[in-house]
């Protein structure tokens, strides 16, 4: 088998057609079917059923590709850890990061390593459900993780960045904004914006409203940090997010809260980093973390 013949079949099943695929990679039809014929015989087994909409995936077939996704992200993180050394780093960087974590310091920190090594093609996600970011961290996808606890130091080595301090957002004619510092008992009666049930960050706000004597009333969920704080300033209800997730523009709708709440932010970086996720882990310690929130004026 060939690294050649994985790219293939990954094409194949994202295209769902060997002419669709062929296209995208830029070569002929034929040496496609050729290779995925070959690959079949190869394994003894059926990669893909032909079905009226096109080529879908067996169950053995999703299987393997499952592992030759693994392993051509790790060929192409080889093959630019080779060409680091002449200052031109290519290959393609997978980095995730727990919703409403680096929201203002993970683009400055891009942004950087962009500049060092413009010929990187970077790929970010912001991945709600904790569940399927350690599936994926376990298929060994991901290069860098943006995580709210310690991670599995058995798969990742965690670098604490600092900690993400948490603020309450109001809507612009709410009765709270007169006040310097909210207590989180008084917003008992409020209505929420919550998030996605199954996502880390609504876990954690769950268990601080929980420890606090606060029964949330969830009015709306949302998937996106922004998202709740453009519909709080709207005054559909009330919502706790990191102090580095509220927009531009929506400050004065802000109010830091006590007892303070705050959560760590970890990068979890692949074991034997190559220079792109060393680089990246350098240009994120570089970003303000701890910065505390001030009262209001």
């Amino acid at each position: 088998m060939s690294l050649r013949q994985f790219e293939y079949a990954l094409a194949v099943a994202e295209a769902g057609s060997v002419t669709a695929a062929a296209e995208a990679l830029h070569v002929a039809q034929p040496s496609v079917s050729q290779q995925i014929r070959g690959l079949e015989r190869e394994l003894g087994v059926q990669l893909f059923s032909r079905t009226p909409t096109g080529l879908v995936p067996t169950v053995v077939g999703r299987a393997f590709l499952r592992d030759a996704e693994v392993a051509v992200r790790a060929a192409r993180r080889a093959q630019a850890t080779a060409r680091a050394g002449a200052a031109e780093l290519v290959g393609e960087l997978l980095v995730a990061a727990q919703m409403g974590l680096g929201t203002r310091q993970l683009p400055g920190a891009l942004a950087a390593l962009r500049r060092k090594y413009p010929r990187l093609a970077v790929t970010v996600f912001e991945e709600p459900n904790p569940a399927e970011l350690e599936q994926l961290a376990r298929r060994g996808v991901l290069d860098v993780a943006l995580l709210g606890s310690a991670c599995d130091e058995g798969l990742y080595e965690g670098h604490h960045l600092g900690d993400e301090e948490f603020v309450v957002v109001l809507g612009a004619k709410h009765r709270l904004l007169e006040k310097d510092r909210i207590a989180l008992r008084e917003l008992e009666e409020e209505q929420w914006i919550r998030f996605d049930p199954a996502s880390a960050l609504d876990g954690f706000l769950t268990e601080v409203l929980r420890d606090n004597g606060v029964k949330p009333t969830a009015v709306a969920r949302v998937s996106q940090t922004s998202t709740a704080v453009r519909w709080a300033a709207h005054g559909l209800g009330v919502t706790l997010v990191p102090a580095s997730a509220v927009p531009e523009g929506h400050e004065h709708l802000v109010r830091p809260v006590f007892p303070v709440v705050s959560q760590p932010v970890v990068a979890a970086v692949r074991p034997g980093a190559g220079p792109a996720e060393m680089a990246l882990l350098e240009f994120l310690r570089q970003e303000t973390w701890s910065e505390s929130v001030s009262p209001a004026a």
